[in-house]
């Protein structure tokens, strides 16, 4: 059965410049995918995210701009599905759909 999460504006942003793929992103390039956002929004997102498991990265503590650019990030394949819908809600949906047509 499918997670239910809800994602503000700043967390879709984040997870679309981590790529919900799978593949470890360097965290330099990831501060560099997010320049629009102000350093302490960027760093309370991502550890938000990594609090509720949904972005895993091979350093622990991740508090500051330095730490993130030593680190490598990616997002949890538990949840990668989850968060697409989350992302995207309408693919989902026909998704949902379409199954829905193919049994009946």
């Amino acid at each position: 059965m499918p997670r239910e999460i809800k994602l503000n504006g700043s967390e879709i942003t984040l997870l679309k410049a981590i790529g919900l793929g799978g593949a470890p992103l360097h965290g330099k390039l990831l501060a560099d995918r997010i320049d629009e956002m102000v350093p302490a929004e960027f760093l309370d997102t991502l550890e938000g995210l990594m609090s509720l498991g949904y972005v895993m990265s091979n350093k622990i503590n991740v508090r500051t701009m330095e730490d993130v650019e030593r680190a490598l990030f990616r997002v949890n394949p538990a949840y990668a599905r989850d968060l697409k819908d989350a992302v995207n809600p309408s693919r989902g949906r026909e998704e949902r759909r379409a199954r829905r047509e193919r049994r009946g």
